[in-house]
């Protein structure tokens, strides 16, 4: 299609469908106010997918559509702002930026190269450990797998002579798919894993009632994460195995590098300080009773305080922001379907199409069809906005428990990810190296989704009844 044609384009396919659903017959049970808001929630979405705005701009305009048109009363057009998790992303996107701005990220991916980067699979693992620790608190994969681990993977693979094209087999092709899936193992892993799940986690609470607290989402992660990571990593090493199976180069490249470094100093100190305080009151908010934006806010005044952080870094801070604004405005908006009965009796009418099946069959393909669903999504965020309340009501409508429900869909929410060369933010960065050809990064991501779709649902259903959670 031309470039001229392609925004009216899109906006046509944005405004088309709610125009449609907005002129049909309002269902019994449902209020015109709140036809109205799902109407444009549905383009809003639209928009988030098809984005012919920024993800933000897209999302006022769907809180401004909603505030004309009175689906949305003038009291409770911003209220998704006052949310204190909206909060806490922002807090925790500023918090990213100092890992990156005093380096302290980079020490810790190379400390793990320097342990574990003498084989390839060793050398992936070690990027990946990174990973994992640095999304305990960071709740942006683009930050941590694209602005902190990318650059080092790719300085690694074309020190062993591994670059785009004839050499890729060599070392980078398999390094840019094992971080790159892998991330999006640590994106289910943690509550802060990516911006997703603060809004899948309100989303449940809206739903069911069910509050999932940051230690219960690690704890309930652990096991099939374990069996991910162990999984995943082997089979992309059988399928596509590097040329290059022993790197010990690796380890003197990250021992070079630390000592480039040098000692940690004050600013990293204070960023490992407020890492670790951060996270150890997020792991004990059962017992500290401090909320988790409030630790978020006081870790990043901290930052700023001790000079880590300037006011004009927070400002800068343009991802965190974005955020902010999309998730206070699609917040707002789900809340007020979910309040006013429509997700419900959608839910309860696509339910009636799932009677008679049983509910752990129902459970299962219903997680895969949500799962093969991120085809057509760019952004885990959109994928969650449209369908994770609505997959969820359903697959308990079918008599699957409601928690053994709310986990299960809660962590393949991120699992979609690994199909297409467009699913998250880090999805452009690591493909775009050029490494791994577009057939190649389907067909390899539809097999990887597809293990750690069964995986997530097997494993963790075995480790959630272990837990006695279920």
């Amino acid at each position: 299609m031309n470039n001229a044609w392609r925004a009216p384009a899109k906006w046509l396919l944005v405004v088309l469908p709610p125009t449609i659903l907005f002129l049909l017959p309002v269902p019994a049970g449902v209020t015109p106010q709140a036809w109205r808001l799902l109407a444009i929630f549905v383009g809003t979405i639209l928009g988030l997918m098809l984005q012919p705005l920024p993800l933000g701009a897209m999302a006022l305009v769907g809180l401004a559509a909603a505030a004309l048109t009175g689906a949305l009363p003038a009291g409770q057009v911003f209220g998704g702002y006052a949310d204190p998790l909206v909060w806490m992303v922002l807090a925790a996107f500023c918090i990213a930026r100092g890992m990156i701005k005093t380096g302290l990220g980079r020490r810790v991916a190379l400390l793990f190269i320097r342990a574990l980067g003498h084989t390839s699979l060793g050398l992936g693992y070690s990027v990946v450990a990174s990973d994992a620790v640095l999304g305990m608190v960071i709740p942006s994969n683009g930050a941590r797998a694209g602005g902190i681990m990318f650059p080092i993977v790719r300085s690694l693979a074309e020190a062993y002579g591994s670059k785009p094209g004839p050499t890729a087999a060599r070392l980078g092709a398999f390094l840019m798919l094992m971080v790159y899936h892998c991330d999006v193992i640590v994106s289910a892993m943690f509550f802060t894993g990516n911006a997703s799940n603060p809004l899948i986690v309100s989303l449940a609470q809206q739903v069911t009632g069910i509050e999932i607290s940051y230690s219960r989402w690690a704890l309930g992660a652990l096991g099939p994460a374990l069996v991910s990571m162990l999984v995943v990593p082997l089979f992309l090493y059988r399928t596509g195995p590097p040329e290059v199976k022993h790197t010990p180069g690796a380890a003197e490249f990250a021992t070079a590098e630390l000592r480039q470094l040098g000692p940690m100093v004050r600013a990293e100190k204070i960023m490992l300080g407020v890492f670790a305080f951060i996270t150890l009151l997020w792991m004990t908010k059962g017992w500290n009773n401090i909320d988790y934006p409030i630790t978020a806010l006081a870790g990043l005044a901290i930052l700023v305080i001790g000079g880590v952080l300037t006011w004009d870094d927070v400002l800068a801070e343009r991802s965190g922001w974005d955020v902010f604004v999309w998730y206070g405005a699609i917040f707002q908006m789900a809340r007020a379907l979910t309040d006013a009965g429509v997700t419900r009796v959608l839910a309860e009418a696509v339910g009636q199409l799932m009677s008679g099946t049983i509910w752990w069959a129902a459970l299962v393909v219903l997680a895969f069809i949500y799962v093969y669903a991120h085809y057509a999504f760019a952004t885990i965020t959109a994928h969650v906005s449209a369908f994770y309340a609505a997959f969820l009501l359903v697959i308990i409508a079918a008599g699957t428990p409601p928690y053994l429900a709310v986990l299960s869909m809660s962590y393949v929410s991120s699992l979609g990810a690994s199909l297409t060369h467009y699913g998250t933010t880090t999805s452009p960065i690591y493909y775009g190296a050029g490494y791994v050809t577009q057939g190649a990064w389907w067909r390899i991501g539809l097999l990887v989704a597809t293990i750690n779709t069964l995986v997530w649902l097997a494993v963790g259903a075995a480790w959630w009844k272990l837990l006695g959670w279920w």
